[in-house]
């Protein structure tokens, strides 16, 4: 899937890319920024969990065959992944340069509507 670095599984843009082409619905994409951030864009199909609601929500993960994790740059949902597996999930991967490497590389993000009343 991606190198493990510090004990943390990772994968790159392009290996996203793939990963999010192939039909597994049993994979998901996790968008851990807040929501002033992902206001600005979030890579298609992903899911929006701000960091500190991981704890809550992190339960729904534990089935699935993958759970990629992004923030920024790939720092805090990087440390999102260690608690993760201290936790005891093994299925929690970190993008590496977050979605800034998605966008750098020439990649679509999908921009929220906003919620009006």
């Amino acid at each position: 899937m991606g190198c493990i670095l510090l004990g943390i599984k990772e994968i790159n843009v392009n290996k996203l890319k793939e990963h999010l082409a192939s039909d597994n619905s049993e994979r998901r994409l996790i968008d851990i920024r807040s929501e002033a951030e992902m206001a600005q864009g979030v890579i298609p199909g992903a899911e929006m969990v701000p960091m500190h609601l991981v704890p809550l929500k992190a339960e729904q993960w534990r089935d699935s065959d993958s759970v990629i994790l992004y923030c920024r740059s790939g720092a805090r949902s990087g440390q999102v992944c260690a608690f993760l597996q201290q936790q005891g999930y093994d299925n929690v991967i970190n993008l590496r340069g977050g979605i800034i490497d998605w966008v750098r590389q020439g990649n679509k993000i999908e921009t929220l509507q906003r919620k009006t009343g």
